[in-house]
């Protein structure tokens, strides 16, 4: 007999708005406290409190309009935020500080999250979408120095970029691309060179959301289907399809897998989180608590698995933190 899901361990209210991204920073030592960063769509990025469940902060730097993505930067002290105001802000909160130090003006307006990835120590490549709509820019910081331009072949209609995660295999080797787009096609795009080394139709309606495994070089997809693609990717640097797994509602806003690679989590516009283990793809759990669509999962970065923690923010302006398979 399986066990009943179990009800959040605490819930965080008073964003005033939908909640479309989280971010845990909580791997720092005793007595760093853990903090969850969510960016909401009134503009607001929120710094939330794991010890007290209040917040913080509450760092206005979009204009009112919604932040999709939020990521710290080697340490709570530093964050990056993306915003519809077309804004990348870089924002300072070492000793108490809330200033915007830079930002990068996308010219994009679409909902595509940008992906960073830490090439040395303080030195970071971002993968953004680019003004022209099917293109992908990839920038160093804090430098902001242009990188290359992902182009996609003449006549090959991607669409628009919807998803993208820079990896790496090992420190030092070449970073690479996996960007889903809106023709439900994973592309795979070698930084350094700006070539497209491989791409896979994964989807029938455009790509949601996705996140890789490296070390198991297989990675999972969702779309506003009723199914999730699971693809891996050969030495030849080829992906392919792996399986796939059918789900009982329609939807995926976004996909996260734990970083020790035992389970994942998917946001669902059925208003659900579901669990699944990422070996088999088994189904271990449906977490139904909010009330509308579920728009973000994120796992925390705790030192101690015991203490790992699992956020979801949904349109019903309320975070969910639960203690979830925390001892696998």
């Amino acid at each position: 007999m399986t066990l009943p899901p179990p009800d959040p361990q605490f819930v965080l209210r008073g964003t005033s708005a939908a909640v479309h991204t989280l971010h845990f920073s909580c791997g720092g030592p005793e007595p760093d406290i853990p903090l969850l960063f969510s960016g909401s769509e009134n503009g607001f990025v929120h710094v939330w409190n794991l010890k007290t469940h209040r917040v913080d902060t509450a760092l206005d730097g979009h204009g009112r309009k919604s932040v999709y993505c939020v990521k710290t930067m080697g340490g709570k002290d530093r964050l990056l935020s993306q915003g519809r105001d077309q804004r990348i802000c870089l924002w300072d909160l070492a000793e108490g500080r809330t200033s915007v130090t830079d930002s990068v003006f996308t010219e994009h307006v679409g909902f595509c999250r940008c992906s960073l990835l830490k090439v040395a120590q303080g030195r970071w490549l971002m993968a953004m979408a680019a003004r022209s709509s099917e293109e992908v820019q990839i920038l160093e910081l804090p430098s902001k120095t242009s990188v290359c331009t992902l182009k996609p072949e003449v006549g090959a209609k991607l669409g628009m970029p919807m998803c993208l995660k820079l990896w790496q295999l090992s420190c030092g080797s070449q970073p690479v691309l996996l960007a889903g787009y809106e023709d439900g096609s994973v592309v795979l795009w070698n930084v350094s060179t700006g070539k497209a080394l491989s791409r896979l139709i994964c989807h029938q309606e455009p790509v949601m959301s996705l996140d890789f495994d490296s070390e198991k070089a297989k990675g999972i997809s969702g779309s506003s289907e009723k199914v999730l693609s699971i693809w891996s990717l050969n030495e030849q640097q080829n992906l392919q399809v792996y399986k796939t797994h059918k789900l009982v509602n329609a939807g995926i806003s976004d996909i996260t897998i734990r970083p020790d690679k035992k389970i994942l989590a998917t946001a669902g516009w059925d208003h659900r989180i579901r669990i699944f283990g990422w070996k088999k793809l088994k189904p271990l759990a449906v977490l139904d608590y909010h009330t509308a669509t579920a728009h973000c999962v994120s796992f925390s970065d705790h030192s101690n698995p015991r203490d790992r923690l699992l956020a979801a923010g949904s349109r019903d302006q309320r975070i969910s933190v639960w203690s979830i398979y925390a001892q696998t």
